[in-house]
């Protein structure tokens, strides 16, 4: 496997990375030792990069105890910032609230340094330079090696960028963000923005939360569609688009998620994408496809199926800013609209 610079940390990862979502024993798989055998293979197959998050139930644990052994070998990322319990102290991106997460984290995933710490979402409560200014101490304490961001608006990359240069506080290294053959509209600002800044980039989502595995066809049944969070996979437009993939994808002589992944790492501003397998059968699929490498016309063709820096629809777990669902958030009161 041929490694790629995070960034500009100089560490080095695989063009593959493991995310551990899916070793969840509530909502992944519910065996924790076979994640366990998931893990030691990708490692095996040349894999040496892992992303979980906090809040992803009990993922971190489960990751922690299958690298017992072989911790030094791996580059090992997490997040945090979501919720992860009834308290409103319990997400954020506060002081108070990074320390304890960040010692909560080193001690589910049995270590004591956390290769790459990324902010899970943007909060808007928290100025950025507290945010940064907590992140800089852990990097001097050496718990953490290096900071990112996840599903971060431009707009707020550039504005961290600019926070830390002035401040003399740590730069973000990496921005971790959707992007798909169905969900292409980061190649407008997003990715220019990371490469103009030296971000290493990290892919969620490069199988369109399986609507790039060839397993939901149009008129047809999956038992994917009654995942209550992938409500996506009902949508007739992106169901279209995959209907038109998947003839490109075997007249390549490809499965379906051979070319999904191939198309995502092919982006000189990604660094690595995200695989996200469930079962030892997922993972064997899409190891079988790390060296595949698509041709100028395969590009081309898809560009023609999927113009470049276009989204079909957005994920249904895709980052909103909060004015966009909230109205009020739009909208000037009403006497301040009558005066203007």
């Amino acid at each position: 496997m041929r490694y790629r610079t995070l960034g500009r940390t100089g560490i080095k990862v695989s063009p593959f990375a493991l995310g551990a979502m899916m070793f969840a024993t509530n909502f992944g798989n519910p065996d924790p030792e076979d994640s366990a055998r998931i893990v030691h293979k990708a490692l095996d197959a040349g894999i040496n990069f892992i992303d979980t998050a906090d809040a992803y139930a009990d993922s971190e644990e489960v990751v922690g105890k299958a690298l017992k052994g072989r911790r030094d070998d791996v580059v090992l990322a997490t997040k945090f910032g979501r919720p992860t319990g009834g308290d409103p102290n319990h997400q954020g991106t506060s002081r108070r609230r990074i320390f304890a997460a960040v010692e909560n984290s080193l001690r589910r995933l049995r270590t004591d340094y956390i290769d790459l710490y990324q902010v899970h979402r943007a909060d808007p409560s928290t100025d950025i330079e507290e945010t940064l200014s907590a992140l800089t101490d852990l990097l001097s304490s050496g718990k953490v090696r290096a900071i990112g961001t996840s599903q971060t608006l431009v707009s707020e990359i550039v504005e961290a960028q600019w926070i830390a240069e002035r401040r003399g506080l740590a730069r973000f290294r990496t921005e971790q963000v959707a992007y798909s053959l169905l969900n292409r509209g980061i190649e407008r600002e997003v990715l220019p923005a990371a490469q103009r800044f030296g971000m290493g980039t990290l892919i969620w989502g490069p199988l369109g939360q399986g609507m790039l595995t060839g397993r939901v066809r149009k008129g047809e049944r999956s038992d994917l569609r009654r995942a209550p969070l992938l409500r996506h996979l009902n949508d007739e437009r992106r169901i279209d688009v995959v209907e038109r993939l998947i003839p490109l994808a075997a007249e390549a002589g490809l499965p379906m998620t051979h070319l999904a992944m191939a198309f995502v790492v092919a982006h000189p501003g990604v660094t690595s994408a995200l695989l996200g397998p469930r079962t030892m059968e997922h993972l064997d699929d899409l190891l079988a496809g790390a060296e595949v490498t698509l041709t100028d016309d395969i590009l081309d063709r898809i560009d023609e199926i999927v113009p470049p820096g276009t989204d079909v629809t957005l994920l249904d777990q895709d980052y909103r800013p909060p004015a966009l669902d909230d109205a009020s958030l739009r909208r000037r009161p009403v006497g301040d609209r009558a005066a203007a």
